[in-house]
């Protein structure tokens, strides 16, 4: 992976992200020039109000049975909703950390995902995530870049994931020696393999804290297993785990992406809360292993962040099956619960500059493609 250096002295972008899993939205504050990380601010969450949440979720699942026609009102109203959340916690941030909306030169949103269909057979994806980019830009009287999935998409590539960019970049600013892979545990696995020269591979592994989250809910046990303690306790159903691995989009080792509903709790129909829990566990951890098999690079290690870290079930699983040693975020110094922030505010400013955000090896595009919108203050 090669870039020519932007022309500019750099910004400080602050990026907000908030996943499928429906907690929080993140934020980190990233100095950058798009290409080299300069510094890095304050990081924090502010996590998704309940009445917000359950909005969400039923905002997805009309999203999910949309297929024509306009926009249905429930998707609109969540979206206006979702602004309002987001600007608020963006202004308790900021002065909470001492600062003001004049301390940002840029903001990287990425809004609040309701569904992302991958490329099949000739049709084209379709990523949806909600929030009012335009408003933010207003009330915070700071440009905001926008709609990062939608042109690589529109370019027949998966749209997901975007991250890899950022991960090489924090491995190189690491000065890791030797491939590198870089795992995000979140609703679904993100995988980034660096090699050597940093040239990216990246895919979505399979599920990954998504369908456990759901089975613990289900359960009335709370929104996921804390610390992973109920899994703990359960035992692993490794047939069910194998035929599993046998589903069509285990089966390459591609570019890919996956919606945070493809694999769902009902995997585990019929199983004890524990033995279910503990066997999805070990499933998010298998699906990582077999993706790290399959590559044609052996990574010298696996750097991992996002929430599924903190589930000790997952992680005992994962280091148990992956091909090399897994350390967390946290082990080489970062920030695990902000890598996805700091990405965001990290593409936002390669967006501004006109670099590069997606490539063949992370979404199948045929040649690298910048992306992003951009919402002004006026």
């Amino acid at each position: 992976m090669t870039d020519s250096a932007p022309n500019s002295a750099g910004f400080r972008v602050l990026g907000m992200m908030s996943g499928t899993s429906l907690d929080a939205v993140d934020l980190a504050i990233v100095e950058t020039d798009g290409l080299e990380i300069f510094a890095y601010g304050p990081a924090g969450e502010h996590s998704l109000p309940d009445d917000l949440r359950r909005q969400c979720l039923a905002a997805t699942e009309a999203a999910r049975n949309w297929t024509t026609g306009p926009e249905p009102d429930l998707i609109t109203r969540t979206g206006l909703a979702i602004a309002a959340f987001q600007s608020d916690a963006v202004l308790s941030f900021l002065e909470s950390e001492g600062l003001s909306p004049t301390d940002i030169d840029l903001v990287g949103f990425h809004g609040q995902t309701l569904i992302h269909v991958s490329p099949d057979a000739g049709r084209p994806g379709r990523s949806l995530q909600i929030g009012d980019p335009q408003f933010l830009a207003r009330r915070l009287g700071v440009p905001v870049i926008y709609a990062l999935r939608q042109a690589d998409l529109a370019a027949g590539g998966q749209g997901a994931p975007l991250a890899p960019v950022y991960h090489a970049a924090r491995v190189r600013r690491s000065g890791f020696v030797g491939p590198t892979a870089v795992l995000n545990l979140g609703g679904v696995s993100n995988l980034t393999l660096v090699s050597e020269d940093h040239a990216l591979t990246a895919f979505d592994a399979g599920p990954a804290n998504g369908p456990l989250d759901q089975w613990i809910e289900r359960h009335g046990q709370g929104r996921y297993d804390d610390g992973g303690r109920i899994a703990a306790t359960g035992a692993i159903d490794e047939a069910r785990i194998q035929s599993w691995l046998s589903e069509p989009f285990f089966q390459t080792f591609r570019p890919k992406s996956l919606d945070r509903f493809a694999f769902g709790p009902g995997l585990v129909e019929g199983m004890s809360l524990a033995d279910g829990a503990a066997t999805l566990a070990a499933f998010s951890a298998a699906c990582v292993a077999h993706a790290l098999r399959q590559a044609p690079v052996s990574p010298e290690r696996v750097i991992v962040c996002g929430g599924g870290r903190h589930n000790a079930a997952l992680m005992g699983e994962l280091r148990k099956r992956a091909p090399c040693p897994v350390l967390t975020a946290e082990d080489v110094g970062w920030r695990g619960d902000s890598i996805e922030a700091e990405a965001w505010a990290f593409l936002a400013a390669r967006s501004r500059v006109g670099l590069p955000i997606t490539y063949p090896g992370t979404t199948g595009i045929a040649e690298p493609l910048t992306g992003g919108r951009l919402a002004t203050v006026d």
